[in-house]
Parts: structure tokens; C-alpha cells; sequence
């Protein structure tokens, strides 16, 4: 039976892709070209296509009263990156079975894929009972004793109860309230369900108004958003990606249980081949479509261009940043094999704690304090601007609190004083400011400054890696290194000339290649290039995510009246 376009995407379920569709009738019929982002494809009636994926492009808004669309109201094209904070209106229309929610509502391994419902009638389950009302937090899909089912948590009296839902479960689930605020690309990514649209509320009102701003001034009310998917297609006389929006005026037809599905490329991404066993490498592969520009900063790299993938692998690599305060501070992925040569840069330590943490049994720890801090126990130090210190190491001392003897955290210095040391105790909870004293005047590699010293640690490039043709971070005014990571890499060369080999990250380039069955060498080559790669403020912060939990300082006492 033939569908828009439009309606099959916001019927189809992620999991049942890769779907074939032939073209039945529209704008695109007869052969006319059409072209989006760069790519020019003929959609004929009668054309078969193969459905690999789709993604939400952009987002009709319309402005709600009452949670229902206004009659006056025009409908305005916003980007998934334009600015402000929403809150989610809850969906007031209910779900029939846990089997649709499912299939209609994004359910993932983060915060964001953690939706929230509650039933209107009580659930029994075998050794518990789920009351009406109670909220139930869907967390993963998976197989139950070979029975699809939803892996579920509520929460009472401060315990969690996990439990599982069958997907076969009817009942009257709603939607919960969500106090959480997210930006426009989160909700696009995790909050609208499929078939659907999305209402929402401004949180924060735009800093900046402008005419070109689609909304109206001074605007803080709610949004009607009806997703636009971006479709991307195989066809068979092509071997590139092909990008089709989804409110495009074609119809279509699911055609996959009677087409021979194998009979299109297949094009795999880098997540893909990396879930591949190790026995299957080394494989020959074609590449299908690169980033472009600066996303794209190896120039192995191009479209139609035959690689040799010769193993999947875990590298380090140290996190860093440029040491400035504006919004353009940029931020690097640093391998180990890095050749250029770091100075020591002063660190600064907002608390004692800090300075507890940073020390290190190789030298005293010398700083100079920026920031006064009076001491409410005669037992312990103040400390006033300018005042030095050796750092040595935390210990227990007891002081008086409200006339009773207590013990605390201190950390033991000596106070540099002209021509002599004094033995102080600072409190650990001690909100003060420190800044660093280098005397270490040597230059060290990057293999160097983490075997020796504790994360995050201030350099600056002394001798820049002259294997590099251009190397960044030289230009960099100071960076700090936050934290040693590792990650996933394909290494990969050229098939036509292999004199060098290439890593290359798994998930942080969008790059598609099938794979050709061609006999491949399975020498690797002698050289291995890595490069300095800059990541976006969006990657940072993913990569961050996954840090170590660090620990807080102490809490502070209370304060006297």
C-alpha cells in the first residue's frame, strides 16, 4: 500500500532499517533531478531505493495557547541549533501498550533516553505490584527469556525497584511531567516520539532579539514542533549517500519483503566496522562519504578512495584545553606520539583540597596565596594575600567547635617567611585562591608530564612536533591537560600506495564505506602518522562525561551567627 514519504518515516521504527521502497507517484516522477545538500539523484516512478537511516533535519514550529495550535498563528522553520531553553509539555494523549511506546518513544543508555510514565489502573506483576500513578522510569529495551520487554525502575522511599515490562502489556500510560530544561537539538533527538508532534515551553528567554528571528519579541510561551527527517537512501545506480527530506511531495512503497535486499551496497559506518571480531581484519574498503573542510583533516581521505582497515584498536590520549576565559577557548585530543616539547605553566587552586590533590612526593609544592581567609579555630592558620607556602601532606588535628574538642582534615605547610619556615595548618575545607611558583625550568615530552605528574597539569609548547607540517598547538598561549583517556581507533592506509598507516577515531568521524572482496596484504606499514585532533564543544563535553568521578572537598562547618 503506497504512503507519503512523510508518513512512512514518522511510522518507522529505527530498529526494522534497512527498509526497500520503489517510487510510486510524484513531483519526481518522469526522471526529474532533484538536489539536495550537493547531491543530484533522478527519483522516477518505479525507482527502488534502499532506506539506511534517517534523522531529524529541522522543526516546524507553530505558537500554542491552551496547548492547542493558534488559529493565527503562522509556522516558522527553526534550526536544531537555534538558541534558548525548553521545558517538555507533557503528552496529555495516552499510550495503549508498552509495545508503543517502544516503538514510538527514543528509549537509550543516557539520562535523556530514560522517558517517564505512569499508568492509570495498577499493574501486578508476579512479586510486585505497580501502583496507579506511580512514576516508572523506561530505561532499556531488551531480551527477556526470549521475549522482547522493557527494562523499568520506580523509585519509593528513597530505594529503587527495578523490574521488566513485556512489550505485550496493555494498559492507559501517560506521559509524566518533566521538570528538566533541554536544548532544541536534545528534544529533537530524544523527545519527540514518532507519529507525534512535540509541544513546548520557553525556559529562559533569548539574551539577543533580532528581525531575522522567527519568533516573536519578548516571546515565552509554548511551541507546537513537527519534526522534518532528513531520509538518507542507497540507490543502485549510485554509490554515494543519497539525502531526501522527508515532506518532499513522493509517494512510496514498502517493497523489502519481496526485493532482494543484498543486491544494494551496503554502506557501514566506522561504529560498524569496529564492532567487527578481530579475525575479520584486515578488509578492503571503499570509501563512500567523508566529512568535509576541517572536519576532514586527513588527506588520505575521499570519496571513492579504496583504504586498507587493518585492525581495530585502544589508544590514549590526554584531553586538553587552551588556558583562556573566552567562549572560543578550543579544546584538543593530544596521542601519546606527540614530539614537540612542554613547559611548566603556573597552576591556580581554588581550595587547600586542591593543593592536596596536586602535590606530589617528587617536589614541595610552592604557592603563593591571592586570596585572604580568616581561620574561625585559634588552632589553625590565616591566611592573607601574598603569604607563601610549602605544601607537604594532609593530616587529623582537633580543635575547639562550640566548646568541644573535635578532629579535622588540615593540610600540614610551612610558611615561607624571609630567612626562615613556620609550620602552619590550613583547614582542608578553605575557600581561598593559590597560585603556583615554578622553579622547574625543564622540557618535557607528553609521556613524561603524565607518568610524573598529577592531571590537570598547566604547559605550554616549548618545541613544537616538527613531524607535524602544521602543528596547533604551538600556537596555543597555554593549554592544560585535564585528563588521559582512551578511546576507540581504526588503523587504516591507502590500498593503492601503503608506505604509511593512519589512526583514525571511530566515533568522531562520520565517514561510510562498504567493503570490497579483494585479497589484501596483511603487512602493516612501517610508519604510523597520528595527528592533533581538535574537537567541538559538543565532543568535549561528551568525552568529560565519561571522566572519573572526582572528590569533593569537605564540607565546610557551620557558620557562627
Amino acid at each position: 500500500m503506497a504512503s507519503t514519504l512523510e508518513k512512512f518515516i514518522h511510522s518507522l521504527d529505527l530498529r526494522a532499517l534497512p527498509r526497500v521502497l520503489q517510487i510510486q507517484s510524484g513531483i519526481y516522477c518522469q526522471g526529474s533531478v532533484y538536489e539536495m545538500f550537493g547531491n543530484e539523484c533522478s527519483l522516477s516512478t518505479g525507482e527502488v531505493i534502499k532506506v539506511i537511516g534517517f534523522k531529524i533535519n529541522k522543526l516546524i514550529a507553530s505558537i500554542c495557547e491552551n496547548n492547542e495550535v493558534s488559529q493565527s498563528s503562522d509556522k516558522v522553520e527553526l534550526p536544531l541549533n537555534f538558541p534558548g531553553l525548553y521545558k517538555i509539555v507533557a503528552d496529555k494523549t495516552p499510550y495503549v501498550s508498552i509495545e508503543e511506546i517502544a516503538r514510538k518513544v527514543s528509549i537509550g543508555p543516557i539520562r535523556f533516553g530514560h522517558p517517564c510514565f505512569y499508568s492509570a489502573k495498577d499493574i501486578k506483576l508476579a512479586n510486585f505490584t505497580i501502583k496507579h500513578g506511580e512514576q516508572i522510569s523506561f530505561n532499556s529495551v531488551e531480551e527477556v527469556h526470549g521475549k522482547m520487554a522493557v527494562n523499568c525502575v520506580v523509585v519509593r522511599n528513597n530505594q529503587s525497584h527495578s523490574f521488566t515490562l513485556p512489550l505485550s502489556q496493555e494498559g492507559e500510560f501517560y506521559e509524566c511531567e518533566d521538570d528538566q530544561i533541554y536544548t532544541l537539538k536534545e528534544i529533537a533527538e530524544w523527545k519527540i516520539p514518532k507519529c507525534r508532534n512535540r509541544i513546548v515551553k520557553l525556559s529562559n528567554t533569548l539574551h539577543m532579539w533580532d528581525s531575522s528571528n522567527p519568533l516573536p519579541e519578548n516571546f515565552d510561551g509554548c511551541l507546537t514542533l513537527m519534526p522534518i527527517y532528513e531520509v538518507q537512501a542507497v540507490m543502485k545506480s549510485r554509490k554515494d549517500i543519497v539525502r531526501i527530506l522527508s515532506d518532499l511531495d513522493v509517494e512510496v512503497k514498502d517493497v523489502t519483503d519481496c526485493y532482494d535486499i543484498s543486491s544494494f551496497l551496503q554502506p557501514l559506518s566506522l561504529e560498524d566496522i569496529f564492532e567487527r571480531t578481530s579475525k575479520e581484519f584486515p578488509m578492503v574498503a571503499e570509501i563512500m562519504e567523508v566529512p568535509s573542510g576541517s572536519q576532514n583533516p586527513y588527506n588520505l581521505l575521499s570519496t571513492g578512495k579504496e583504504i586498507v582497515i587493518h585492525k581495530k584498536y585502544q589508544a590514549a590520549r590526554v584531553l586538553a584545553s587552551e588556558m583562556r576565559s573566552d567562549p572560543s577557548k578550543r579544546h584538543y585530543l593530544i596521542p601519546m606520539s606527540y614530539k614537540g616539547k612542554f613547559k611548566r605553566r603556573p597552576r591556580e587552586f581554588p581550595t587547600a583540597y586542591d593543593l592536596e590533590i596536586a602535590r606530589s612526593e617528587k617536589e614541595h609544592l610552592h604557592v603563593v596565596a591571592t586570596k585572604a581567609f580568616t581561620s574561625p579555630h585559634k588552632e589553625l592558620f590565616s591566611v592573607s594575600v601574598g603569604d607563601q607556602f610549602l605544601v607537604h601532606q594532609c593530616q587529623t588535628s582537633e580543635v575547639l567547635y562550640e566548646g568541644r574538642k573535635k578532629l579535622i582534615d588540615v593540610l600540614a605547610c610551612e610558611q615561607i617567611l624571609s630567612g626562615s619556615y613556620k609550620k602552619v595548618l590550613l583547614p582542608m575545607y578553605m575557600e581561598g585562591g593559590f597560585v603556583e611558583v615554578i622553579h622547574d625550568k625543564k622540557q618535557y615530552y607528553l609521556s613524561e608530564i603524565c607518568k610524573e605528574f598529577h592531571l590537570p597539569f598547566n604547559v605550554k609548547v616549548s618545541v613544537r612536533d616538527l613531524s607535524i607540517e602544521k602543528d596547533v598547538l604551538a600556537a596555543a598561549p597555554g593549554l592544560q591537560f585535564e585528563e588521559e583517556i582512551t578511546d576507540s581507533y581504526l588503523l587504516i592506509s591507502s590500498a593503492s600506495s601503503p608506505v604509511e598507516s593512519w589512526e583514525i577515531p571511530v566515533y568522531r568521524l562520520n565517514m561510510l564505506v562498504h567493503l570490497l572482496s579483494k585479497d589484501v596484504q596483511t603487512v602493516v606499514p612501517p610508519v604510523t602518522r597520528t595527528t592533533v585532533e581538535e574537537v567541538s564543544e559538543e565532543q568535549y563535553y561528551m568525552l568529560r562525561r565519561y571522566e572519573n568521578l572526582t572528590l569533593h572537598p569537605p564540607p565546610r562547618p557551620p557558620k557562627k551567627p
